[in-house]
């Protein structure tokens, strides 16, 4: 027997350069992402179009996802929200895990009290990365407080904590910050499961096949070419104190129809 459709028809994703898209590019340049690939996804379940709005600007700080995007999201009555935030915040060295899950838990509430379907996305194991792996407990903590909160407020949680595939660096964009467009894939599959919904590709969480290994010349050249073309960059606007979303909009603002697929 079929499994039924989902019962959401009206979904608004909120939060940073994760939810955005970045660095998922269709061919004009355009992001994507995990959130509308979900989307879509989620209209091909229903069998009928779904609305679906993404209010997510790249730079955005936790306080600014809880203060600026949801009351908009919250007016525009969805019955599916997803919140992902907090990673601009722990590249902050003053920045406070529980502060930061109190904001989270402000808009949670106030989503579920309204009967709104909450999807939340769990912070992310930096093991192995240059200067952002200094916070690792940081994040830890901040993850293990989102996981309680969505299990108090009957919320779902995308973990991107323990997936083995994330610790691939072919899942990340040259930046080493963002997601490439086979990671945003299975993020949405992550966030599909999280749903309890049929996920697009079974074998989502599968680990890469091992890569060639790497010259030492070319590790390099790699690594010099991440530090001048983004750890410098990032390095200068943290000195300016601006960020990659200074005079950015979302990319969607209001609801879009999506089909099936």
């Amino acid at each position: 027997m079929p499994a039924p459709p989902p019962p959401w028809r009206r979904f608004v994703a909120l939060g940073d350069s994760i939810t955005e898209g970045l660095a998922d590019f269709d061919a004009d340049g355009h992001a994507i992402g995990w959130a509308d690939r979900v989307a879509q996804h989620l209209a091909t379940l229903c069998g009928e179009p779904i609305e679906y709005a993404n209010l997510a600007v790249r730079g955005r700080t936790v306080h600014a996802i809880v203060t600026q995007q949801v009351p908009v999201a919250q007016a525009m009555q969805p019955d599916l929200v997803s919140i992902w935030g907090g990673g601009n915040d722990m590249l902050r060295s003053i920045s406070d895990p529980d502060h930061l899950a109190a904001g989270i838990e402000q808009a949670v509430a106030a989503f579920r009290s309204a009967g709104v379907e909450v999807l939340l996305g769990s912070g992310i194991d930096t093991r192995g990365t240059p200067v952002v792996g200094l916070d690792r407990g940081k994040v830890a903590l901040f993850t293990l407080l989102l996981a309680d909160i969505a299990h108090r407020h009957g919320a779902h949680l995308i973990d991107v904590w323990n997936p083995h595939f994330l610790q691939d660096r072919r899942m990340w964009f040259d930046d080493r910050v963002h997601f490439s467009t086979d990671a945003h894939r299975r993020i949405a599959d992550a966030a599909l499961a999280a749903l309890g919904l049929p996920v697009h590709d079974p074998h989502w969480a599968e680990p890469l096949p091992p890569a060639a290994p790497e010259p030492r010349s070319a590790a390099i050249r790699r690594n010099i070419a991440w530090a001048r073309n983004h750890a410098l960059p990032w390095v200068g606007r943290r000195l300016r104190n601006t960020d990659t979303g200074a005079n950015r909009f979302c990319k969607q603002p209001k609801y879009r129809p999506v089909v099936p697929g």
